[in-house]
């Protein structure tokens, strides 16, 4: 026959046993997520080391993360770098309680690549409203040889005003709508405030547009 004590012990140990087992609880850390935290506070520290640590976990699946989105190979490599450097500057802001590190570095990648996406399409908003057809930017479908001819000529009183332009205006419209940069990349690219390139290519459009509609 069980004894009182047998038994209590036996009841007690099916009572941790159910409360071990409740969904509703936390399931504890896995060995990896454990270390990468504890990487992300030597990273926090400044710990080199283990941003190398780091960087050979996590840059496979979130080149992989941000190629999803974006969509292209090029620009997902830049952005994982951007986001490792984002890492490395905001490594003291990782709060295990909130979350894994690696789940924290997901949405790092995932806000940075939807905000680029985003870039894409202020970008083409900013050709279409500030750029329209009077200095050759427009996208007609199905021209026909003399809209072609037309075409070709609007493209040479462009490029002959672009090269009219003062040399940091051009520059800054190249970058913008040759190479497909954003403001900020330009402002960075050019070691200029924000503010100036802004009003460069805004002035520089209008200079544009003013020398082509002039033009016989």
């Amino acid at each position: 026959m069980l004894s009182l004590s047998a038994a209590c012990a036996a009841a007690s140990a099916l009572g941790d046993s159910r409360v071990r087992m409740n969904p509703d609880d936390p399931a504890p850390p896995e060995p990896r997520q454990i270390e990468d935290a504890r990487l992300m506070r030597r990273i926090a520290e400044g710990d080199r080391e283990a941003f190398g640590a780091l960087y050979d976990r996590f840059s496979r699946p979130l080149y992989a993360t941000a190629l999803r989105i974006l969509n292209d190979a090029s620009e997902a490599e830049d952005l994982l770098q951007d986001v490792f450097l984002a890492l490395w500057e905001k490594a003291g802001d990782f709060e295990p309680g909130r979350g894994t590190a690696f789940s924290w570095a997901v949405t790092f990648t995932r806000n940075r690549a939807i905000d680029r996406i985003r870039m894409r399409r202020r970008r083409a908003e900013l050709l279409d409203q500030s750029a329209p057809a009077d200095i050759g930017y427009a996208d007609d479908s199905g021209p026909d040889s003399a809209d072609q001819a037309a075409s070709s000529e609007q493209s040479s009183l462009v490029r002959s005003a672009m090269a009219s332009l003062p040399p940091e205006q051009r520059a800054a419209l190249e970058l913008a709508f040759f190479s497909g940069l954003t403001q900020q990349e330009i402002a960075a690219r050019l070691s200029e405030p924000l503010g100036t390139v802004k009003a460069r290519i805004r002035r520089g459009l209008i200079r544009l547009r003013d020398l082509v509609a002039f033009r016989p």
